[in-house]
């Protein structure tokens, strides 16, 4: 299938892998995997994680590239073309729309932490400023959770992140992705070292990697699930929109294996520096957990834990290091947030026949508008957000994404894509095993764990 000539093209391999690398890469892996472990049970959660991973999220990512490089279009219709009657041509159809739908509503509650990310970084660096410390009014605003703080930058950040996709697939999300993928590692390996040499660094780190299996339950199971599909974006159409940039050629199966490995690798990085740091923080007095052992105000761990241990630190290098921290998080933010606010712009592109410049300024208004409310009613609407679409609306997504390639999709149109790709060379035993995988097993997971979260 012709590639559309109005949505763009990656230019090259890596600067695809850099731009899908930076979707899985986002907040999900910097603030809430890290979170995840904490409140269910360390190192059991770790475990749970890197197997599901491997036996679940892997072949599902695959799965969705390999769709969405067939359909070259958004993912409502690209669903919809590997229908074979009226009837699973329009469920693929509802298929896709969910994840467009799922996308947008992400990107209300990704935008909001993002604004944050950005106001917490202002406030690190104003407090290095001769005379300003973090009692100055000015620092209070920018930390402090008032309505106007929480408008204002979800609005700024809203607007950094449609200026990028308004440049376009190449010189827009491939060039910015490129830029700040690495950044955003060598950030964090500065920033994993040194809490690494602060004191009770080293048991926050036997909490993180040995496991204790007497903390495993189905809400780990289902935590664990959800966040396998939140790190590599899988069920919101950002890989299928991404794949579709791709040309035939190009080997979904290696681009898979590196996009999964570099997003495991940042996400496990993230919780060595930020898993350590709660363990840093208790040490030095900071209260981290309630009377039940949970974690207190864990939607805002990095907001409450983080920022009293950069207190701690010194005038100087508590600052720092706080505007560090928070400028990695803004760039998780940012890599991740145009990922997902390309979906409905790629849909207003394909479906509408908008211009770039059109889809960017309308979807991105409504989006915003979207996020706004959402900082409204953060109190009752942000959690219930998240679980939504993390955690049910994802898997939902992709359980219908396994179906359409394991049952629906025709087999020699899929052996004909799998042929085309450079480096193959018929159609193997390794292949075949895969779409079974995806066809029985990779459903009867998602079926299976999405039952115990309702018993």
């Amino acid at each position: 299938m012709a590639q559309s000539c109005s949505a763009g093209q990656f230019s090259s391999r890596i600067g695809f892998v850099f731009a899908a690398a930076g979707s899985a890469v986002g907040v999900g892996s910097i603030w809430g995997f890290p979170t995840q472990i904490a409140n269910n049970g360390g190192g059991a959660f770790l475990l749970v994680y890197l197997v599901l991973m491997c036996l679940l999220g892997m072949p599902m990512l695959m799965a969705e590239l390999m769709i969405g490089r067939h359909g070259q279009t958004n993912p409502a219709d690209t669903m919809a073309s590997l229908g074979r009657s009226p009837v699973t041509r329009h469920m693929g159809r509802l298929i896709g729309a969910m994840s467009i739908v799922t996308a947008g509503l992400i990107l209300t509650f990704y935008t909001l932490l993002s604004g944050w990310f950005v106001s917490y970084s202002l406030a690190s660096l104003v407090q290095l400023l001769p005379g300003v410390s973090a009692s100055t009014s000015v620092v209070g605003w920018l930390t402090d959770f008032s309505l106007s703080r929480n408008l204002i930058f979800t609005a700024l950040f809203c607007v950094l992140t449609f200026a990028v996709i308004r440049q376009g697939v190449s010189q827009g999300i491939e060039k910015w992705s490129g830029r700040l993928m690495p950044v955003l590692v060598v950030i964090l390996l500065l920033g994993v070292a040194y809490v690494l040499s602060l004191p009770a660094a080293a048991e926050g780190l036997r909490w993180l990697f040995v496991p204790d299996f007497s903390q495993l339950s189905a809400q780990v199971l289902i935590s664990a699930l959800g966040q396998t599909f939140f790190s590599l974006s899988v069920g919101t159409g950002a890989m299928m929109v991404y794949a579709s940039y791709l040309d035939n050629t190009q080997h979904i199966g290696k681009l898979t294996a590196m996009v999964a490995g570099m997003a495991t690798v940042i996400a496990v990085l993230a919780a060595t520096m930020i898993v350590p740091a709660i363990s840093v923080a208790q040490h030095q007095g900071v209260e981290v957990f309630d009377a039940t052992g949970a974690l207190k105000n864990s939607d805002t761990l990095v907001f409450d834990v983080l920022p009293a241990l950069f207190a701690s630190l010194g005038p100087v290098v508590g600052p720092l290091f706080g505007s560090a921290f928070f400028g990695l998080m803004i760039i998780a933010g940012l890599t991740s947030a145009i990922s997902i606010a390309e979906v409905p712009v790629n849909y207003g592109i394909q479906k509408w026949h908008w211009s770039r410049r059109q889809a960017v300024w309308r979807i991105g208004s409504l989006l915003t508008m979207g996020a706004l409310l959402l900082a409204l009613g953060f109190e009752f609407l942000f959690s219930p957000m998240v679980v939504l679409t993390t955690q049910i609306a994802q898997p939902l997504v992709a359980l219908g994404i396994a179906l359409y390639l394991g049952w629906i999709w025709r087999r020699a149109n899929l052996v004909e894509d799998i042929l085309a790709q450079d480096g193959v060379s018929g159609y193997s035993a390794g292949w075949r095993c895969w779409i079974a995988y995806v066809r029985y097993v990779c459903p009867l997971m998602i079926l299976a764990i999405g039952v115990y979260q309702f018993l």
